[in-house]
C-alpha cells in the first residue's frame, strides 16, 4: 500500500521538478533602480543636480538593464562555454549596480549629515590607521585621482588585519578584498559636467557630501 502510494506520488512530484529546472522564474531575480534617499539638487553646489540625475536615471539604469539581461540569458544559456562567455557582462554590469547603490546612500546633502564626521569609531580608526582625518582624505585622493581612465576610490576595511586601507578598482569592479566602508566613483560621468577634467577638484568637493554617519555604520557591522 506505501509502495503504491509512493508510486502515485512521483509523477507529480517529478513534472513540478522538470517545471522549476525548465522554466526558471526571472521575474524574483530582476533588479531594480533604487530611490535616492534625497532630492537631485540635495548635494549642491558640490555635485549638481544634472549630473545626480543622469548618474542614475542614465548610467545606473544601464548597469540595472545589463545586469538583467545579462542573469536571463546565463538562466537560458544552454551551454558551460556561453554561460562562461557572458561572466565579463555580470561582473561589469553587476558591479555597476553594486557600486552605485552603495555610493548613494554614501552621500547625503551637506545640511544633514554631509561631511560630518563626528567623535565615534569611524574617527578612531581613521585617526589610527592614517594619523588623522586631513591625512587620510589626502592620500585618498591622491590615490583615487591617480586611477587611469575610469574606476572607484574606497576606503575598505581589511578582515585580515582590522585595518583601513585606501583601495582603487578599475571600471566597474567590485570592491571584494575588503569590506567597503566610503566609496567614490571616479568615472567622467560623476563630475565632468561640473568639474571638467579637473580630478582633485570634484575628489576635494565630494567630502562635503560623505555620509560617515552611514560609513561608520558599515565599519561597526563588520567589526
Amino acid at each position: 500500500m506505501f509502495s503504491l502510494a509512493r508510486t502515485a506520488l512521483r509523477p507529480s512530484l517529478a513534472k513540478r521538478a522538470a517545471r522549476a529546472f525548465a522554466a526558471p522564474s526571472t521575474t524574483a531575480l530582476l533588479h531594480t533602480l533604487p530611490d535616492l534617499p534625497y532630492a537631485y539638487n540635495a548635494l549642491e553646489p558640490f555635485i549638481s543636480e544634472e549630473i545626480m540625475t543622469l548618474h542614475h536615471k542614465k548610467h545606473h539604469q544601464t548597469y540595472v538593464n545589463g545586469l538583467n539581461a545579462a542573469e536571463e540569458s546565463y538562466a537560458n544559456s544552454p551551454s558551460v562555454k556561453e554561460q562562461i562567455a557572458l561572466q565579463a557582462a555580470l561582473k561589469f554590469n553587476g558591479g555597476g549596480h553594486i557600486n552605485h547603490s552603495l555610493f548613494w546612500k554614501n552621500l547625503a546633502p551637506a545640511s544633514g549629515d554631509g561631511g560630518k564626521l563626528t567623535d565615534g569609531p569611524l574617527k578612531v580608526a581613521i585617526e589610527r590607521d592614517f594619523g588623522s582625518v586631513d591625512e587620510f582624505k589626502k592620500v585618498f585622493n591622491a590615490k583615487t585621482a591617480a586611477v587611469q581612465g575610469s574606476g572607484w576610490g574606497w576606503l575598505g576595511y581589511n578582515l585580515a588585519t582590522k585595518n583601513l586601507e585606501i583601495v582603487t578598482t578599475p571600471n566597474q569592479d567590485p570592491l571584494l578584498s575588503h569590506t567597503p566602508i566610503i566609496g567614490v566613483d571616479i568615472w567622467e560621468h560623476a563630475f565632468y559636467l561640473q568639474y571638467k577634467n579637473v580630478k582633485p577638484d570634484y575628489l576635494n568637493a565630494i567630502w562635503n557630501v560623505i555620509n560617515f554617519k552611514e560609513a561608520e555604520k558599515r565599519l561597526v557591522e563588520v567589526q
